[in-house]
């Protein structure tokens, strides 16, 4: 079941590790949407968030407080689509494509929230990892 578990950290988390790296190499052209969005101190959030991104996605891969890294990855998609998607405040013409990209991030806030709960529980395995979990929660 550890490879299952491997495949799967990996595919789950590949997306961040690549949206991560995508905000720090393509930054310039994702602060100008920042700024559409009104997102506080653009540059740095697109850097910051790719930052994060990238460390969350790399961390859930590898075990490495894969803990951490989920519950920062989930913290990061409900911001961002709340921020970047708000499908409630778009016009008629991008409501659909905002609402879709809401419910993409939501979903896989709920994914990372789900490696989360099994990564920091005590005596439960989400595969090999390189570190012990940093949080530790009851079964």
């Amino acid at each position: 079941m550890d490879i299952v578990m491997i495949i799967g950290r990996v595919l789950f988390a590949l997306v961040f590790l690549a949206s991560g790296l995508n905000h720090l190499t393509k930054a310039k052209h994702m602060v100008g949407y920042a700024q559409f969005k009104k997102v506080p101190a653009p540059k740095l959030s697109v850097q910051l968030s790719g930052l994060l991104l990238a460390l969350g996605g790399l961390s859930i891969i590898l075990g490495v407080y894969a803990d951490l890294g989920a519950i920062v990855i989930a913290a990061l998609l409900v911001i961002m689509a709340v921020k970047m998607h708000d499908f409630w405040a778009a016009d008629a013409a991008s409501k659909q494509t905002e609402m879709i990209g809401f419910l993409k991030n939501i979903s896989m806030a709920g994914g990372a929230l789900f490696i989360f709960a099994i990564a920091a529980q005590a005596g439960s395995s989400y595969g090999p990892a390189l570190t012990e979990s940093l949080f530790s929660i009851a079964k």
